[in-house]
């Protein structure tokens, strides 16, 4: 009799035991190898085409952008195409090097599950009772094996070619060359009820008393003063002025033709919603809004006249100070329709620069 004075268990159940756990790791090896494969066969190499492509794009935002300034960023365009190629190295060869990893690891396991398949396939039941510290300390290799997860490593990090250099040479130059030349009118259509708008469709007139108009109009703002260019922009690169030296209260910039027109709700209010970006002036606070989040832009004078800058393939949207050459505030965001100039102003006049 055994110690304690229990039976020892039958050979054959303990052998049908070891048998069910096997078959249950099998089972788990198996599942945790097609989770594997498929990040080896699917998610690496999508993730290496993907920072490819992310390093084909800024590649050619930065020579896009040094042709408008020239010689002076030679030596920035250098600067930054070699930051490209070498995150586009690193993105690489970290995905090569995950590959490699999980690879092995792929191997590892089906040696593992080959060997548990041998054991309980050509091991008699004693033999198989003999075996059972070798097969689980073997088992244990793959308990060291992780899920594949999600790394930031395997991404093309974008910021590589950020360059406040570059960044207001472009602006300025964009702003200079293009602006003058992209004609840009107000769409009268579209005038919220405290507005008025001049002969040359330029001039943007706050009034305190409601204009006699036709508010059922589809296309016109019902409630907040607002106001639509007539055209948008779907490509490319464009830019307008407009002069705020006579309101302290306006809004300028970009919106989906999508944007509400009627009501007092958020959906209609500048910024405030996720189909307009604007910066924001109210008395002597500047702001930048989009989908109801303000965030403060600190001034140390109001400008007299405002920039808007939009790269409409770079994913920008930019404001800026002509007369101090500086960027008040810019926003990057992934523009799936075509973007309006967007107006609105509770005060006074604002105006489109010829």
């Amino acid at each position: 009799m055994a110690q304690g004075g229990r039976e020892p268990r039958p050979l054959a159940e303990r052998a049908a035991e070891l048998r069910n756990k096997i078959v249950d790791r099998c089972e788990q090896l198996q599942l945790q190898s097609a989770a594997i494969a498929r990040h080896v066969d699917k998610v690496l190499p999508a993730k290496d085409q993907a920072a490819l492509s992310a390093a084909n794009v800024a590649r050619e935002l930065v020579i896009q952008r040094l042709i408008f300034v020239g010689n002076v960023c030679e030596n920035e365009e250098q600067r930054l195409l070699e930051k490209v190629h070498a995150e586009e190295e690193r993105a690489h060869q970290s995905i090569l090097t995950q590959q490699v990893h999980w690879s092995e690891a792929l191997q590892k396991l089906a040696a593992l599950r080959t060997y548990l398949v041998d054991m309980i396939t050509n091991l008699d039941d004693q033999g198989l009772v003999r075996a059972e510290q070798e097969i689980f300390e073997r088992t244990e290799v793959a308990e060291g094996i992780l899920e594949p997860q999600e790394s930031l490593k395997l991404n093309f990090n974008q910021t590589c070619v950020q360059s406040p250099l570059l960044h207001r040479l472009w602006a300025s130059a964009v702003l200079c060359c293009i602006a003058g030349s992209q004609e840009i009118h107000i769409d009268e259509k579209t005038l919220g009820p405290h507005l008025s708008l001049s002969e040359d469709k330029k001039t943007l007139i706050f009034s305190p008393k409601k204009a006699k108009v036709d508010l059922d109009g589809p296309e016109r703002f019902d409630h907040w003063p607002n106001a639509l260019a007539t055209a948008g922009f779907h490509s490319g690169v464009c830019a307008w002025r407009i002069s705020v030296d006579k309101s302290c209260a306006y809004k300028l910039g970009v919106c989906y033709s999508s944007l509400p027109r009627k009501g007092s709700a958020n959906e209609a209010r500048l910024g405030f919603n996720a189909a307009s970006w604007v910066f924001s002036r109210y008395d002597r606070e500047f702001r930048f809004l989009h989908a109801g989040r303000l965030q403060a832009v600190e001034l140390l004078k109001a400008p007299a006249e405002i920039g808007v800058l939009l790269d409409f393939a770079g994913g920008e949207v930019l404001f800026y100070d002509p007369d101090s050459c500086t960027i008040l505030f810019s926003h990057r965001e992934t523009f799936t329709e075509p973007l309006y100039p967007v107006f609105a102003v509770a005060h006074e006049s604002i105006s489109l620069v010829q």
